[in-house]
């Protein structure tokens, strides 16, 4: 994972990189989720200059947060009953129906009506190959994919393209030099006075924007007032942040944006396009952002949306997890996102020591789809190592928020600790 800084032009940081963890971090499989969990949180506490080392066992519990979450001490339902692997006439499909409206559109690409069962989707797709059963859904805008096996050559040209793509515009722009807000010299808090402009959902990105608000930063989240979040989903990533609704295309949000230091995307790259929003157009209005941007499968596929469970599927990784050579399996935890959110808030910081040092604009850009394929270029092993007992609850933090009792994962970075999630959308559209 030198690659991270090499792709950051921070070199520098390498030379403390190579401490390893004390103990190996509990995520056992076969591919190496535990050593690409260190890796990444590791490298955002070098840049950020927190001393320490990360504790293994606490990694794990960040990384495995939702099986931590509990509100008013019951655990929520995390995976819809429209989201899993499904036996096809053929081989396997994976389907994600987390959101309402993704399971309306899965439904109705299998003829089902609202409220069919699992047993009703499950007879569904045996009776079609995975091809049908993947084009019946899709075409309803519906999310499904084939469950596929790795392919090495796809995955040896997606490494050799940098795992954190930084460009920044070839432009002069006296504007630029405005926004000049200086890192602190706190090491607990570096991001103090940065304001962090936080467009994105579900964990990948609100992993992202959570770790660079418990690093001091001024994050506020926006979303759009018809597309409600669930609200374990938001408790469990939106530590130490405000959060608003409002429309993208409103005065306000514009005025937001020009006085943000960063802006972290995780809109699929089509969406942000039609809104003006691409980093190119921020970029352009306004001069000095840093711009951190998320997608599921890359850039080079602009409308697809996707999860970490899909990518999962499609790059092979469900089948090298199998259980038993027959049923797709899955990473002990949602591997994907957390490594991708905690490597973009690496990028984040460095980048506005780079911008304090040299001006300008910065963009960062990784997807999911690339940190699966760093994965599937790592070390593996045939059989995973037996899950190491610890104590998890060593490890949770419980907070008030309006009322209700939330118990969440405590920090993988050493040392801090988060502060209370607001309630989803309570917050004022303002720094």
């Amino acid at each position: 994972m030198e690659r991270v800084f090499s792709d950051l032009g921070m070199t520098d940081h390498t030379v403390d990189f190579d401490a390893g963890p004390p103990c190996p971090v509990p995520l056992p499989s076969r591919l190496a989720t535990a050593d690409l969990a260190w890796a990444s949180v590791r490298a955002v506490s070098l840049v950020a200059g927190v001393r320490g080392l990360p504790d293994p066992d606490r990694i794990s519990i960040a990384y495995r947060s939702d099986r931590v979450l509990t509100i008013d001490g019951k655990a929520p339902g995390v995976w819809s009953a429209y989201s899993g692997f499904w036996r096809s006439a053929d081989g396997w499909v994976r389907t994600h129906g987390n959101y309402p409206h993704h399971a309306h559109r899965l439904l109705a690409g299998l003829g089902l009506d609202p409220g069919a069962s699992g047993d009703d989707m499950r007879a569904a797709i045996l009776e079609c190959t995975t091809v049908e059963a993947v084009g019946l859904i899709t075409a309803e805008r519906g999310l499904a994919v084939p469950v596929l096996r790795e392919d090495p050559h796809l995955d040896a040209r997606w490494r050799s393209t940098p795992l954190l793509e930084v460009t920044r515009p070839d432009v002069e722009d006296s504007r630029v030099h405005l926004r000049s807000t200086p890192l602190a010299q706190d090491r607990g808090a570096p991001l103090t006075g940065i304001r962090v402009l936080d467009l994105t959902r579900v964990i990948a990105g609100p992993v992202c924007t959570r770790t660079l608000a418990l690093l001091g930063a001024d994050v506020l989240r926006v979303d759009p007032p018809d597309l409600a979040e669930p609200e374990w989903q938001h408790l469990d990533t939106g530590h130490g942040k405000r959060t608003t609704l409002l429309e993208a295309r409103s005065e306000r949000f514009r005025e937001l944006l020009a006085a943000a230091d960063v802006v972290v995307l995780g809109y699929r790259p089509s969406s942000l396009d039609r809104l003006g929003m691409s980093a190119s157009a921020l970029t352009e209005q306004y001069p000095g952002l840093v711009i951190a941007q998320l997608s599921a499968w890359g850039v080079d596929e602009p409308d697809r949306v996707g999860f970490d469970s899909l990518v999962q599927a499609a790059s092979g990784i469900s089948l090298i997890e199998s259980p038993d050579a027959d049923r797709p399996g899955a990473l002990p935890a949602q591997a994907l996102d957390h490594s991708a959110g905690y490597l973009l808030a690496t990028a984040v910081i460095a980048l506005l020591e780079r911008r304090q040092r040299e001006g300008g604009s910065w963009t960062v850009r990784t997807s999911l789809r690339r940190v699966a394929a760093e994965l599937l270029g790592m070390p593996r092993a045939d059989e995973p190592e037996p899950l190491r007992e610890f104590d998890a609850s060593a490890h949770s933090t419980t907070f008030d928020v309006a009322g209700r009792q939330v118990t969440t994962a405590s920090p993988a970075l050493p040392g801090l600790e988060f502060a209370a999630p607001h309630r989803w959308g309570s917050d004022q559209p303002r720094w």
